[in-house]
């Protein structure tokens, strides 16, 4: 079978087409026919060698999490699916035995990990991380999902958004940041998002984004979102000096959820402000299969129609990389198998 494999951790041009032996199932397994695979920041910093996860000793690497397809075989002991049943899967990879995963919710389990694989013909996959996709629901919108349509998604119920409520989302273009705006909108939430570019911030308008401010620079966002409101909460995805604005945005009793260090892996809080605005600041790891299953409810049933802005076919994976790294898109890049 054909790979877009990471040959070279230098980049988009590190990525190679290799050919690879079809997996096999074994005990609990299954293979799928990978029919689209979004890719993600988390591959990019991988393919950058910006990632403490791979390194050249692992090379060739097949990444990729977020798969859709078919069922093509099944391995002893597989019961939930069968072959020629259309799937996604969930990524995330647990021990399945500490306290957290018998407790839940299940990312938090003290070994998560998550799948790579997806960027290949055909995945091997734990069978009981498929989840089925009704007819309604296309495999490109399926694989645009799991990384970060789950990852927005159970940061909003971390951060206990509802009806009416303001949400601060800095960097609102970007995956994680569009999700969050379709997904807020969904519950009625109003939304104030930040981008560097004022086409990008209209694209998401046109998808639910109520206030749009166009920068980057903390000292001028600041007084531009108190003269819209004062934030119930804050989905931060960036990090950095993000964090100190959203801590000092939010309302009293107000939560920020953090799940991502794009703008920096440090941040400066001011205390007091935690401690006597009674605020919170949550981390957070991607999400859980039901929360997968409860979007792809969510779309078969009309509520939600994640953003992909382009597609493309697995030789030209690399190109996908390069356009990702250009940040020029809104929504989900695709490649298509």
């Amino acid at each position: 079978m054909h790979t877009a494999a990471f040959t070279e951790l230098v980049g988009p041009e590190g990525v190679s087409i290799v050919d690879e032996p079809t997996p096999e199932p074994g005990p609990g397994e299954a293979v799928v026919d990978v029919e689209a695979c979004a890719i993600n920041r988390h591959d990019l910093w991988i393919l950058e060698g910006d990632s403490a996860m791979v390194d050249t000793g692992d090379l060739p690497f097949v990444s990729g999490l977020d798969v859709a397809g078919v069922v093509a075989s099944v391995g002893d002991d597989v019961s939930a699916v069968e072959p020629g049943d259309r799937v996604v899967l969930c990524p995330n990879e647990t021990c399945g035995t500490c306290r957290f995963c018998r407790d839940g919710p299940e990312n938090l389990c003290e070994n998560f990990s998550l799948y790579h694989g997806g960027l290949a013909e055909s995945a091997l996959v734990t069978a009981d991380r498929l989840v089925a996709l009704p007819d309604s629901v296309d495999v490109t919108t399926a694989a645009a999902l799991p990384t970060a349509y789950m990852t927005a998604f159970h940061m909003l119920r971390r951060a206990e958004v509802g009806p009416g409520d303001l949400l601060f989302v800095p960097g609102a273009t970007g995956g994680v940041g569009v999700a969050s705006v379709q997904l807020a909108d969904v519950l009625g939430a109003r939304t104030v998002g930040t981008s560097s570019s004022a086409t990008k911030l209209d694209q998401l308008s046109a998808l639910g984004l109520d206030y749009a401010v166009e920068g980057t620079d903390v000292e001028e966002l600041r007084p531009a979102v108190r003269d819209i409101g004062t934030p119930d909460a804050v989905l931060n995805h960036l990090g950095g000096s993000y964090t100190e604005l959203g801590l000092e945005l939010l309302r009293r009793g107000g939560r920020m959820v953090v799940c991502g260090r794009t703008a920096g892996s440090r941040s400066e809080i001011d205390v007091p402000d935690l401690f006597l605005g009674h605020k919170r600041v949550i981390g957070s790891t991607m999400g859980t299969q039901l929360d997968l299953e409860r979007l792809v409810d969510l779309v078969a049933d009309g509520s939600l129609s994640p953003e992909v802005h382009e597609t493309y076919p697995l030789e030209e994976t690399g190109a996908a990389f390069a356009a990702m790294a250009e940040r020029d898109h809104v929504g989900k890049i695709v490649v298509t198998v």
